[in-house]
């Protein structure tokens, strides 16, 4: 993956938090994937679309682009514009309540999203298994807690997420969330070594929110925070 593509798009209007062009790039460094101009993939929590972006361009798949945040037609105006726009689909709706075709997805990919809805067990089983394929992949890159550090995120990080502590989970709880299914042949989870630089050209941006996290830096995220790398291989 050549950053040097995209680093145009890596902007305070764009980037939603730590810089997900980085976060994507490890996943795929470390599961690279091997896909078919008909396979299709999912971009689950997409934001403003560079990892959609990103994953059109390497895969050379059908991406579907979906978040709840942001509009669909915002994202399919940015995807013309970025000369994507019949690779790309945008889909506007919730996580949990996807209204998409099962067994559809080679890959599903969610980058600094998959935390704000899926930290309830049994999850993974019921709402994103069935639109899975066969041997399929699934690649997820969130902030968590560094494992000597696990379960204590509403005591380390209230001060700076406030009620959203909670779901800063350390990679051994992430895999124990996963949980298990006949479906399931393997699921690893790991500390991301792409915090510092992630986080680096987050902080250096205007955005207002990469102004509040300034203050948190050096006391509570660098401490006690990584990013979890999840990787789930389907039979």
């Amino acid at each position: 993956m050549n950053m040097v593509n995209v680093k145009e798009y890596m902007t305070a209007d764009i980037l939603m938090g730590p810089n997900s062009a980085r976060i994507l790039e490890e996943l795929l460094a470390k599961h690279p994937l091997q896909l078919k101009r008909e396979s299709r993939v999912l971009d689950l929590g997409c934001g403003k679309g560079l990892t959609s972006l990103i994953l059109a361009k390497e895969t050379g798949a059908k991406v579907y682009a979906n978040d709840l945040w942001i509009p669909a037609e915002d994202n399919a105006k940015r995807f013309s514009e970025w000369g994507v726009g019949e690779q790309i689909l945008p889909v506007h709706g919730d996580a949990s309540e996807l209204s998409l075709d099962e067994g559809q997805f080679s890959v599903l990919v969610s980058v600094d999203s998959y935390h704000y809805f899926a930290t309830k067990e049994g999850y993974f089983q019921e709402k994103i298994l069935p639109l899975l394929g066969d041997e399929a992949v699934v690649l997820i890159g969130i902030p968590g807690m560094k494992d000597e550090y696990d379960g204590r995120s509403e005591e380390l990080l209230s001060e700076w997420l406030g009620n959203e502590a909670y779901m800063f989970r350390s990679p051994k709880e992430w895999k124990e969330i996963i949980g298990r299914h006949e479906r399931i042949e393997k699921t690893e989870t790991w500390e991301m070594s792409c915090f510092d630089l992630a986080w680096k050209e987050w902080l250096a941006t205007d955005n207002e929110y990469a102004m509040g996290d300034r203050q948190f830096f050096e006391t509570i995220i660098k401490p006690y925070t990584c990013f979890v790398g999840i990787c789930i291989r389907i039979k």
